[in-house]
């Protein structure tokens, strides 16, 4: 360890979050950790799934409801709801009779596909290894 208490080494917080960033992370600060946040936003069991879905193209709610097997109405808005306030997914309303309600990636979602193709090819090339 860095100093003998539980902060996270220097070495590899340097090495996974780069020159100019914190070089390590208390103990008692990394459930505030923006890094920590994300992936704990990010790994959960529906929020990928529905970020490629939408990579792809703008889904309407039932339609994304459909082709994600085995969500339950509850966790999908959960889960949108989350993405639109982490400025991920837009969601547009038009003005309809019921209203039609379409889920989109954002300008910061679609940025966040150029790290989860560098993630999925990581995880391509470890399992061929």
């Amino acid at each position: 360890m860095s100093d003998g208490n539980t902060d996270v080494p220097r070495h590899i917080v340097s090495a996974a979050l780069g020159p100019g960033l914190p070089q390590k992370v208390p103990a008692g600060e990394y459930e505030t950790c923006p890094v920590t946040q994300a992936v704990q936003m990010l790994g959960d069991k529906w929020t990928l799934l529905i970020v490629m879905m939408l990579a792809e193209r703008p889904h309407r709610y039932n339609e994304l409801r459909r082709r994600v097997e085995g969500i339950s109405q509850r966790m999908l808005t959960r889960t949108l709801r989350v993405l639109e306030e982490e400025g991920i997914v837009t969601r547009t309303v038009f003005p309809t009779v019921p209203p039609g309600v379409e889920y989109g990636l954002s300008d910061r979602g679609r940025e966040l596909l150029v790290p989860l193709a560098g993630l999925a090819d990581w995880v391509i090339r470890g399992r061929a290894a």
